[in-house]
């Protein structure tokens, strides 16, 4: 696993699990079979190590993922672009680890920290629609292996 460059840069795990846990969207990044790179933005909650997301029950992502399940995934927290110094404050996050469908009753905890996160104020009509999406929605974690994070603030 590579390391960051800029050591100056490098934010705490604590920050670091923080932007994860808080960030609007992640990158997805897998390859395919011929050794293809594919990123994909998408939606996912983070806890207790591992990221979870939902998706249709087929697609490209899907392939690369029974291929090859070691994954990356990235974040950007704020930014702002600093034109008279030729560059951008920011901070991100990315997490290295292993991709795996889930099922039962991990699989709705899942989807209720989805819910939590990205419809706080519709809980109730969320976990309606669960029910009403469960047989075209397929569920799965990335178990976080390794992250890191930096920051130019």
């Amino acid at each position: 696993m590579q390391s960051i460059r800029r050591k100056d840069r490098k934010i705490s795990s604590q920050e670091t699990a923080e932007l994860l846990a808080s960030a609007e969207y992640g990158t997805l990044s897998t390859v395919g079979k011929d050794g293809q790179p594919y990123g994909v933005p998408l939606s996912y909650a983070y806890n207790n190590g591992c990221i979870y997301f939902h998706c249709a029950l087929s697609g490209q992502k899907l392939d690369n993922i029974v291929d090859n399940p070691r994954v990356s995934f990235c974040v950007v927290g704020t930014t702002k672009i600093l034109p008279d110094k030729f560059g951008t404050e920011y901070e991100s996050a990315v997490a290295f680890g292993i991709t795996s469908e889930i099922f039962g009753q991990e699989r709705y905890n899942a989807l209720i920290l989805l819910l939590e996160k990205y419809c706080r104020d519709f809980i109730e009509e969320g976990k309606q629609y669960i029910e009403a999406k469960d047989k075209v929605t397929r569920v799965f974690k990335i178990e976080v292996s390794h992250i890191s994070g930096k920051a130019r603030r």
